[in-house]
């Protein structure tokens, strides 16, 4: 069932950072943790007043849909996290103080001036630029509002997810995460090969082989193109939780927006359906996995 976040800072009007949904009733709870933190939908009037785009542009910057896709994980026994604020505002999947000093006004404390290659290209935990290159904000933000913004949004999330693993753990002796993303059609296209889905797992850093070989056979089965770690290897929370040598696991996966909606208009397409009942044997296959084989 779903349960109360944290409640946000006053600024945020009291809008939870994420939404919560543990196992099913009746369902076996499994050490699986389904997140999707790219999916928000919350554009607070602050930070639109700040931008130089309208929102639909700035929706564009989104992994649209993707906690409705995975929306079925519960029934499965899988618990599911999914951010509520968009990525634009705050990425998740980004360390928390990982920020570009061009887009203050003021400078930044030491700990915040990140100099990270994802930070250049204008997409660091405040992003400058939408996915197609638009430039967000039409003047100069301050620390104070990207404290705010981490701690309203960051904080919290991590929270909830690193209790969640926890929990998973304590539960059943080992726990994975799976990050769910979803990539532009192009991205997919000029792949080395090309792909309708990326597993990453860091090069095998943040996830045992065993668990991406049973998410990658079960995806090709359904019939999607899977490659491993390129163009997408994991982002920081792949990063920062995979300790396979601690049981605990990290696989992201990157799903091409072209297999389910429409990247203009941001509208569900027929494959949407389809996939999302191919995650569904996929849900099923890791509720039946042998975690003490794994």
């Amino acid at each position: 069932m779903d349960q109360p976040a944290p409640q946000a800072p006053a600024e945020l009007n009291g809008t939870r950072p994420y939404r919560l949904t543990r196992p099913a009733a009746g369902a076996t709870p499994t050490p699986v943790i389904f997140a999707s933190p790219h999916s928000g939908r919350i554009y607070p009037s602050a930070m639109m007043a700040a931008s130089l785009l309208d929102p639909t542009a700035i929706r564009r910057s989104e992994d649209a849909h993707v906690d409705a896709l995975v929306a079925a994980a519960p029934e499965y026994g899988h618990t599911l996290i999914a951010a509520e604020f968009a990525r634009a505002y705050l990425d998740v999947n980004r360390e928390p103080w990982e920020l570009d000093p061009g887009m203050f006004e003021d400078e930044l404390p030491p700990f915040a001036q990140a100099r990270t290659a994802r930070v250049a290209a204008g997409l660091g935990a405040i992003a400058r630029i939408v996915c197609e290159g638009q430039e967000i904000y039409a003047r100069k933000l301050t620390f104070a509002e990207a404290e705010a913004r981490v701690q309203a949004v960051h904080q919290p999330y991590h929270e909830a997810l690193s209790a969640l693993i926890g929990e998973a753990k304590d539960r059943c002796g080992v726990a994975l995460l799976i990050d769910c993303h979803s990539m532009p059609s192009a991205a997919a296209a000029a792949a080395a090969g090309p792909c309708d889905i990326v597993l990453g797992d860091r090069f095998g850093a943040a996830c045992a082989g065993a668990i991406t070989r049973l998410v990658e056979r079960q995806l090709e089965e359904a019939g999607y193109r899977v490659a491993r770690n390129a163009p997408y290897a994991g982002g920081y929370t792949t990063e920062h939780y995979g300790r396979p040598s601690r049981r605990v696991h990290a696989l992201q996966i990157e799903i091409s927006r072209g297999l389910y909606f429409d990247e203009t208009t941001l509208k569900l397409a027929e494959g949407f359906a389809r996939l999302k009942e191919d995650l569904g044997r996929l849900f099923e296959a890791l509720a039946q996995a042998d975690w003490r084989a794994l």
